[in-house]
């Protein structure tokens, strides 16, 4: 059974380290503002396999340190939490949603309608673009 659903911030921590940077100490995938956001998971059987995090100032939003398990990715885990976050950022209101995205990723959020909106610009020895979905007028 599939459960998609607001959690803690801590309770994302785990999976942030062991997918997105298991080589830095775990403080590394703790976010300052991470109080500030919302936070969701993809529960498989209880068990939580994907995390995002989205931080809403105004009318914008940006989601952050969305990272699935290993042993669960490229089975449409991340996808269905994704199309979830974007759900909840309309019913918030959001107008314009933003990820900055490992140039490895721009496909999987092109699917969702994003638009890459910089040039290519590295974090921690990564290369990253900033993506952009305008949620006016978009139906999921």
């Amino acid at each position: 059974m599939i459960d998609l659903k607001q959690i803690q911030a801590d309770e994302t921590w785990a999976i942030r380290h062991k997918v997105m940077w298991p080589d830095k100490p775990l403080d590394f995938v703790i976010l300052p503002n991470d109080d500030e956001g919302l936070h969701f998971g993809l529960f498989e059987n209880e068990k939580l396999i994907v995390v995002i995090s989205m931080f809403v100032k105004g009318g914008q939003a940006q989601f952050r340190k969305f990272a699935t398990d290993s042993a669960y990715q490229g089975k449409g885990y991340g996808t269905q939490l994704l199309a979830f976050l974007i759900s909840e950022a309309k019913r918030l209101g959001v107008q314009k949603l933003m990820c900055d995205a490992r140039v490895t990723a721009i496909g999987f959020y092109e699917r969702f309608g994003m638009e890459v909106s910089s040039e290519v610009f590295q974090k921690s020895g990564k290369d990253y673009v900033r993506m952009n979905l305008i949620l006016r007028d978009i139906n999921y």
